[in-house]
C-alpha cells in the first residue's frame, strides 16, 4: 500500500503544470534594432539601447508566456549624430513628447518546430497598434558561472509601417521614391535572467561578458 501511495504521488508531481516564473529583460545583454531602407536603395540600421521589462515563463511551454517590454526612445542611434537628431524630432519619433515606447503580448501561437508568432500591442508615437513577430524558440535555460543566475535567450522580427503610428515624414525624390521607407524592420534579441538568490538583478554595465 505504501508503495501504491508514493507511485500515486510521484504521478501527480509529474502531471502538475509548470508554474510561471517572473524573469527580468538583461539589457546588458538585449538589443533592439531596427532597419529602414534610404531612397530605395541601401539599409539604414540603427539601435535603442536601452531595453527592460519582463517575461512570466514557466521555461517550457512558449505559448503560454507573457512579455512586457518598454525601450528609451531617447537612446535611439544610427550612429551618425545628425541623423540621430533629425530621428528624435517631430518629424519622425518626436522623442520629446512620446518617450518610451512599449509591447505587451496578447498571444504566443506555434507555428512550426521551433518556430511561434507572438501578437501583442506596440505602442510608439503614442499610437498603440497590434504587432505579430516572428518568434524562434527561447533557448534552454542555463545557470551563469559567474554569478549563478537563470538566464534564457529569444530572438524576434517583425515588419511595420512606421505611418500606421502617426510617424509621417515623406520627403521624396522625383520619381516619387521616399527618402526613408513606410516599412520598417524589427529585429529583438532579448536576454531573460532570475538572479540567484540575494544577488542584485543585472543591469547595463554590471557584466563584461
Amino acid at each position: 500500500m505504501k508503495k501504491l501511495v508514493l507511485l500515486a504521488f510521484s504521478a501527480l508531481l509529474t502531471a502538475a503544470p509548470a508554474v510561471a516564473q517572473t524573469w527580468q529583460i538583461d539589457p546588458a545583454h538585449s538589443r533592439a534594432q531596427f532597419t529602414a531602407r534610404h531612397f530605395g536603395i541601401s539599409n539604414v540600421r540603427g539601435d535603442f539601447y536601452n531595453l527592460s521589462g519582463s517575461a512570466e515563463y514557466d521555461g517550457k511551454d512558449v505559448t503560454k508566456a507573457k512579455i512586457k517590454a518598454t525601450i528609451d526612445v531617447n537612446t535611439i542611434t544610427t550612429h551618425v549624430a545628425q541623423r540621430d537628431t533629425h530621428l528624435k524630432s517631430a518629424d519622425f519619433l518626436e522623442v520629446a513628447k512620446y518617450p518610451t515606447m512599449t509591447f505587451e503580448s496578447t498571444s504566443i501561437t506555434a507555428a512550426g518546430a521551433g518556430k511561434y508568432k507572438m501578437t501583442g500591442n506596440l505602442t510608439m508615437h503614442g499610437v498603440t497598434k497590434p504587432v505579430t513577430f516572428d518568434l524562434d524558440a527561447p533557448s534552454g535555460v542555463i545557470t551563469d558561472p559567474m554569478n549563478g543566475a537563470r538566464r534564457v535567450g529569444a530572438a524576434a522580427s517583425a515588419t511595420i509601417n512606421r505611418k500606421d503610428f502617426g510617424v509621417n515624414y515623406d520627403s521624396k525624390l522625383p520619381n516619387g521614391t521616399p527618402s526613408v521607407s513606410d516599412e520598417i524592420k524589427i529585429q529583438l534579441d532579448v536576454e531573460l535572467l532570475q538572479p540567484a538568490a540575494g544577488a542584485a538583478p543585472a543591469g547595463r554595465g554590471r557584466s563584461t561578458n
